[in-house]
């Protein structure tokens, strides 16, 4: 979560001084415009591609703690087996 947030503050950050740096470049109405576009789209681009590589990230996270909760269940299991097996035999002694 601070990751995304991070990567949202530096590219609004970045935008921001694009925009105010283009907004007093001394070039014409139409050429500011499309420099302000094509910085936009750049931007919009990598904002994407950095949400996608957080939920990558986090789906990879979520099915590690799945497999480690499926481990622990197993493992659990195994062990009330055992205990059950020890208890059946305290009792066939009597």
């Amino acid at each position: 979560m601070t990751t995304n947030k991070i990567i949202l503050g530096v590219l609004a950050a970045a935008a921001a001084g694009t925009i105010i740096g283009l907004l007093f470049a001394p070039e014409d109405g139409d050429n500011t415009r499309k420099k302000i576009k094509k910085k936009t789209n750049t931007l919009a681009s990598d904002l994407i591609d950095a949400l996608e590589k957080s939920k990558e990230k986090a789906t990879e996270t979520a099915e590690n703690i799945k497999e480690e909760g499926k481990a622990y269940k197993d493992a659990a299991v195994n062990k009330a087996e055992e205990y059950k097996d020890t208890a059946k035999e305290e009792i066939n002694k009597f």
